[in-house]
């Protein structure tokens, strides 16, 4: 057994088969899921888990590049955007409408749905190589 780290066996091999380039997306509840896309699903209930817990825990054992988030964030949901900005640190982010973000989304190699509820709480992950 497993004794840290990302214990959920799919998020956990789906991060261990990422290579350079691809695109890991932690969604809200909301966000649709393109049928060709591998889905995660950690949704519990409305709120749990998080998205900023899962952002987070993504971010200790996956190699980032670079993220990409839809602008209307910044305005619908300024609290999230703080906390997210605060979590990448020095990770570049990008931001496109989120009509571009859901047309990026279906060239995911997957897309972890959390329980979150707040609007526009999702980010693009592209992962990077850590040489």
């Amino acid at each position: 057994m497993k004794k840290h780290g990302i214990l959920h066996h799919e998020l956990a091999q789906v991060i261990a088969q990422l290579g350079h380039g691809d695109m890991l997306i932690i969604a809200d509840a909301g966000l649709p899921i393109p049928p060709n896309v591998q889905r995660i699903d950690l949704a519990v209930t409305g709120g749990l888990p998080a998205f900023l817990p899962v952002v987070q825990a993504v971010l200790t054992e996956m190699q980032v590049e670079r993220a990409t988030i839809a602008s209307e964030m910044t305005t619908r949901s300024p609290a999230t955007h703080h906390a997210l900005s605060e979590i990448c640190g020095t990770i570049p982010i990008s931001f496109v409408s989120h009509d571009e973000f859901k047309r990026l989304s279906q060239s995911a190699r997957a897309i972890v749905r959390t329980g979150e509820f707040t609007p526009y709480a999702n980010i693009i992950l592209v992962s990077g190589v850590v040489f």
